[in-house]
C-alpha cells in the first residue's frame, strides 16, 4: 500500500493513506478537519511515535465480513485500525491506533483480531504494546462479534500484565466496554480537551439520574486527571502526548525479563546537594514541597511525575540515578500534611507493583504523620485500601531504599517501605521523628491529668526519648542516620551494589491482595 507525505498541523511532515481515497473520497477533507482540531490521524500518530522510518504496518488490507445493515458496502482497508511494529530509541514496540475517520474507529471482530495478533507476538518476543485510543466503541452492526472482540483483547491485557509494559493513550472518545482495556493496562494517558472516557454516556446519565452533564464534565481528561485517578497524566495535544510518551518509554524495560535501560550521564553521585540540609523546616508542623528533596537527589531533569494532580498528598513517578531508572514514592507535606488516605494508598500501591513487576528499584521518601482519620475514610475502606500499599511494599523483591526525612508515625511508618517489610537500606535524616504518634498526642494519652507545666515537661521528655531516629537506629530498624547532603551519594552507591540482588517470594499461584 502506497503512502505519501504531506504537511500536517504545526507544519510537521505527516504521512497519509492514499489508497483510502478510493474507498473514502472524503478522506482528504476529513484529514484536514482533524488537523484543524489539532488532532493527528491514526497512521500519523504511530509514525510520529516511532523512530523515523521504523514503523511497519500489519494487516493493512484486512476488512470486516459483516453483511447486515448494508455493511457490505462500507469497507476500508484496515477496517478502522492501524496495527504494526516499530522502534522507539532503537527498541521494538507493538502498536495499534484507532482510525476515527472510518466508522468512528469502532471495534469489529476483524480489527479486534488484528490487535490480538500483535499483542500475542509482543508477549512472545518481550516488547511493549502501546494503544492510541480514539473510538466510538463497539460496532453495533456486528453485535456479539464486537463484544467478543473486546473480551479477546481484555484477556490478552490480563495475561500480558506484568510481562510486558502496556500503555494506553486516550486521544478521543473511549466509552462503554472500550474503557476496560485501558483500565487493565499499566498506564493511561489522556489528551486535554479531545479525550474523554466513561462507562455510560451523558445521555444515559441524564436519563437515569435526571441531571444533564457534558462529556467533559462526565469523563474529560481533567476529571480523570484530578478526581477519578484513571489518568496517569494529561497532555496538551497529540504532538505533546507523543513526544512525552517517547520520553516515558525511555525509562521502561521492554519486558519483565530485562532491566530498564541505563542512559549515559555525566551527573555525578558526588554532585553538590548541600541545599538539602535546609529543605525541611525547623518547625515540624510547617509544610514543605517534597519535590525539593526529590529533584536534587535524582539525575538532573530526570523526574517524570505520574498522576501529579491526583492524591496530591503523595508524589509518584520515575526518575534516574546515575542513568538507572528508579521508581520514586514520596509523602507530600504540602497537602494534608502528607497523611496516607484511600486515594494516596491506591495511587502508590499501583506504581510500586509496576516497578516490582519490571525490575525497577524503589526509592521512598517518608514524611508521614499517619493514616488520615475520619468517618469518610473509615466508611470508604481506608483499612482495606491502606493494606494495598502495605501489601505492595511487602511483596516487592526489587531493591528498596528508604529515606525518612521527617515524620514516620504509627502504622504509616511500617507501611512506607520500612525495614520490617524487607527494606534493603533504610536511612533517616538527623531530625527524623519515628514514633507511634507525635509527642503532644502521646502525652495527652499517657498523662491525662497532668498540669500545663507538667504536660510541657512530658512532651520534651517524650521527644528526647522517642521522636528521634536514634532509638530506631539502635535497634537496627534504621541502617544509618545521615546528613541530607549525603543522600544522593548514598543512594547511588546502594543502587549500584544492589544490582545483583536476588530475592524470591514463596511459590504460589498468586497472592490475594486486598482489593
Amino acid at each position: 500500500m502506497m503512502r505519501r507525505v504531506t504537511r500536517g498541523f504545526f507544519g510537521l511532515p505527516m504521512a497519509r493513506m492514499v489508497s483510502d481515497q478510493s474507498t473514502n473520497p472524503n478522506y482528504p477533507a476529513e484529514q484536514a478537519k482533524r488537523h484543524s482540531q489539532q488532532k493527528l490521524t491514526a497512521l500519523e500518530r504511530v509514525q510520529l511515535f516511532c523512530d523515523a522510518g521504523s514503523f511497519r504496518e500489519r494487516d493493512a488490507l484486512v476488512e470486516h465480513t459483516c453483511t447486515q445493515f448494508g455493511m457490505e458496502k462500507k469497507k476500508s482497508p484496515g477496517d478502522g485500525f492501524v496495527t504494526g511494529v516499530g522502534q522507539v530509541f532503537g527498541r521494538p514496540v507493538y502498536l495499534f491506533s484507532h482510525d476515527f475517520m472510518f466508522m468512528g474507529g469502532s471495534l469489529s471482530g476483524a480489527n479486534a483480531a488484528k490487535v490480538c495478533k500483535i499483542m500475542d507476538e509482543a508477549a512472545k518476543v518481550g516488547a511493549p504494546v502501546i494503544g492510541f485510543n480514539d473510538s466510538g466503541g463497539a460496532r453495533i452492526q456486528e453485535g456479539v462479534d464486537s463484544l467478543g472482540g473486546y473480551a479477546d483483547i481484555f484477556l490478552r491485557n490480563t495475561l500480558c500484565s506484568g510481562v510486558i509494559p502496556q500503555i494506553s493513550v486516550i486521544m478521543g472518545p473511549c466509552a462503554g466496554g472500550a474503557v476496560y482495556s485501558p483500565a487493565i493496562t499499566d498506564f493511561t494517558f489522556m489528551v486535554d480537551e479531545t479525550a474523554h472516557m466513561f462507562v455510560t454516556g451523558p445521555e444515559v446519565v441524564e436519563a437515569v439520574g435526571g441531571k444533564a452533564v457534558t462529556k467533559a464534565e462526565l469523563g474529560g481528561a481533567k476529571v480523570h486527571d484530578s478526581k477519578s485517578g484513571v489518568s496517569s497524566g494529561t497532555f496538551a495535544n497529540d504532538l505533546v502526548a507523543i513526544s512525552q510518551l517517547r520520553r516515558f518509554m525511555s525509562y521502561l524495560p521492554s519486558s519483565n525479563r530485562e532491566a530498564a535501560p541505563i542512559v549515559p550521564t555525566e551527573d555525578s553521585r558526588l554532585r553538590d546537594v548541600t541545599g538539602l540540609n535546609t529543605v525541611v523546616p525547623l518547625d515540624s508542623k510547617e509544610a514543605y514541597d517534597i519535590r525539593d528533596v526529590i529533584t536534587p537527589v535524582v539525575d538532573v531533569e530526570s523526574f517524570f511525575e505520574l498522576q501529579p494532580h491526583y492524591a496530591k498528598n503523595i508524589v509518584c513517578g520515575l526518575a534516574r540515578m546515575e542513568g538507572r531508572t528508579v521508581c520514586i514514592i514520596a509523602n507530600q507535606p504540602r497537602f494534608n500534611a502528607g497523611a496516607l488516605d484511600i486515594d494516596s494508598s491506591v495511587k502508590a500501591a499501583r506504581i510500586v507493583r509496576f516497578a516490582d513487576a519490571f525490575n525497577i528499584p524503589i526509592v521512598t521518601f517518608v514524611d508521614v504523620p499517619g493514616f488520615q482519620p475520619g468517618v469518610a475514610q473509615e466508611y470508604g475502606g481506608i483499612i482495606r485500601h491502606g493494606a494495598k500499599l502495605l501489601y505492595a511494599y511487602a511483596e516487592a523483591t526489587v531493591p528498596k531504599l528508604t529515606v525518612i526525612t521527617r515524620k514516620a508515625y504509627g502504622g504509616a511508618y511500617d507501611v512506607m517501605s520500612s525495614k520490617h517489610l524487607r527494606g534493603d537500606v533504610n536511612y533517616a535524616w538527623p531530625r527524623a521523628e519515628i514514633a507511634v504518634m507525635g509527642a503532644d498526642g502521646a502525652v495527652k494519652l499517657l498523662h491525662r491529668k497532668s498540669s500545663p507545666e507538667e504536660h510541657k515537661a512530658h512532651v520534651a521528655e517524650y521527644e528526647r526519648n522517642f521522636c528521634t531516629p536514634m532509638t530506631a537506629a539502635r535497634k537496627g530498624f534504621v541502617d544509618a542516620v545521615i546528613q541530607p547532603s549525603e543522600t544522593r551519594q548514598r543512594l547511588c552507591e546502594d543502587l549500584k551494589r544492589l544490582e545483583r540482588k536476588q530475592l524470591a517470594n514463596p511459590a504460589r499461584k498468586h497472592g490475594n491482595i486486598p482489593l
